[in-house]
Formats: C-alpha cells, sequence, structure tokens
C-alpha cells in the first residue's frame, strides 16, 4: 500500500505564517509517502520548508517560467514533489504553453516500482483546447513507460469533470476519488480562504460573470488522482479541507488536498 497526497498550496504568501502550520499539521496526521505540489512559490521554495517540517528528505522541484497575471505583478512558481522513499529516476515534461511542466519521479516502495507523475495544467474558466493539447502530450510522455509499470498522475488540471481534458485521461486512466465513491467531489476550489483576500473574491466575481453569466459564485473539481491499470484504490478522501479554530475562514490554501491508498495489482 502506498499513501499519496495533492495539494495546490496557493503561491500567494498573505496568512503563509498562518496556513503554513495547516498544511503542516494535516499533512503530518496523513503520513504520505509522497506528497504533490502546486504553486510553491519562489524564490521562498515553500516546498524544502514544508518538507523539511514533514521530514521528508527528498524533494524535486521544477520552476515554471516567470507568469504575468497582470501589469504591474509577475509571479515565478514552480510544482515539486516529496518523498520518503529516494528517486530512482525523474523527469521533466515541457507543456508548451503558459510556461508550464509536468514532472514524474520513480520510487520503489516495498521494492515495488512506482512512478508518480505532478503537474500543474493550462488555466482558462471551462474547456481550453490548450489544456486539451497539454493532455495529449502528457499521456503520451507516460505511454513511454513499459506496459507493466504502474503509474499515478496528480496534481490540479484546472479542469472539471466534464471538461475534454479530463475526458481524455479517463481513456487511459482511472480517477481514484470517482472509482472509491461513485462520483467526483462536489468541489476542491475555491474554499472560503478566499474571502480574506477582497481582491481575490472580486476577481472571481468578474470570472464568473465574463465566463459563466451569473454572479453566483463558482464552486468545482480540479483537483485529481488517476491510476493506470495497474494500480488499484483502498481509499481517497479530500484532505485539507477544515479552517483553522480560530477563524472560518483560514483554511490551508484555496483548494482542498486529495490523499490516496493504492494497491500494486
Amino acid at each position: 500500500m502506498v499513501k499519496i497526497a495533492t495539494i495546490n498550496i496557493l503561491f500567494e504568501l498573505d496568512h503563509w505564517e498562518q496556513r503554513k502550520q495547516l498544511l503542516v499539521e494535516g499533512l503530518a496526521a496523513e503520513q504520505p509517502d509522497i506528497i504533490a505540489l502546486q504553486e510553491v512559490k519562489l524564490p521562498e521554495d515553500t516546498a524544502t520548508w514544508l518538507a523539511a517540517e514533514l521530514e521528508m528528505p527528498f524533494v524535486y522541484l521544477v520552476p515554471f517560467q516567470p507568469f504575468q497575471i497582470s501589469k504591474r505583478k509577475r509571479i515565478t512558481y514552480a510544482i515539486a514533489l516529496l518523498s520518503r522513499h529516494p528517486f530512482l529516476q525523474q523527469a521533466t515534461l515541457d507543456l508548451q504553453s503558459q510556461g508550464r511542466f509536468a514532472q514524474y519521479v520513480q520510487i520503489a516502495p516495498q521494492g515495488q516500482p512506482l512512478v508518480v507523475c505532478n503537474g500543474h495544467y493550462y488555466w482558462y474558466p471551462g474547456s481550453h483546447p490548450e489544456r486539451d493539447k497539454q493532455m495529449r502530450l502528457l499521456i503520451d510522455w507516460l505511454g513511454e513507460m513499459p506496459i507493466e509499470m504502474p503509474i499515478v498522475a496528480v496534481g490540479d488540471f484546472n479542469g472539471t469533470p466534464d471538461t475534454p481534458a479530463i475526458a481524455l485521461l479517463r481513456e487511459k486512466f482511472t480517477s481514484a476519488y470517482a472509482a472509491h465513491h461513485g462520483q467526483e467531489p462536489d468541489y476542491t476550489c475555491p474554499t472560503p480562504l478566499v474571502n480574506l483576500y477582497p481582491w481575490k473574491s472580486l476577481r472571481h466575481l468578474w470570472r464568473n460573470l465574463i465566463f459563466n453569466r451569473t454572479l453566483t459564485p463558482w464552486r468545482g473539481t480540479l483537483d485529481y488522482i488517476f491510476l493506470n491499470q495497474n494500480l488499484s484504490v483502498q481509499d481517497c478522501r479530500l484532505i485539507l479541507n477544515q479552517p483553522s479554530p480560530s477563524n472560518p475562514y483560514l483554511y490551508p490554501s484555496d483548494h482542498f488536498g486529495m490523499v490516496a491508498d493504492v494497491q500494486f495489482l
């Protein structure tokens, strides 16, 4: 059995001092073998800090190209894999748009080879052909593995379950959450944390009005754990989905996390 967790930890460092403790406490309670992180803030490197706090000695960090989010604001962030097991192999895939990458590592828990792939994919509300293209790149890349290799693909896919990108993944992989529960979670993003960022709340409302033609707050599932045919899911659930006892809006991130216990077949 291997326990795998994924969480978009939010590059914004406002409220980070409080959020980071919630992240550490929530992840430490799960004791995962490997954790996939998205939106690791650079140059601060929030992934290496988390790895040290969680006593996970192996870290593979892949920076994205700097991303211009407004005329005045440019950010640099990364994805990362934290592991209790040494990396036997590691690789990066250029996703060819928005400066994004996917990454994978091969580990061998209990002596059994396992590939874990992490990514943060094309951002756009709803479907987009660039995200579909990234999924094809990802599927082809992982398809180069031996057919008997167990593979887990996790991350913030930025696509809801009804989008073509997620349909493409389902042709080759099984969603651990949907397999265990019969459906995807109601939503994984955003959490009530956005209420502590007035500008972020306004931005969400504006996007929802432009793209969905409604002022009803948007919520959706963007985060997944996918398994190939060499693995089965024993448990899968949302984590990091509770607020601080002292503040009902203070969550570990603006995304919930997800964890799965997977079994080799």
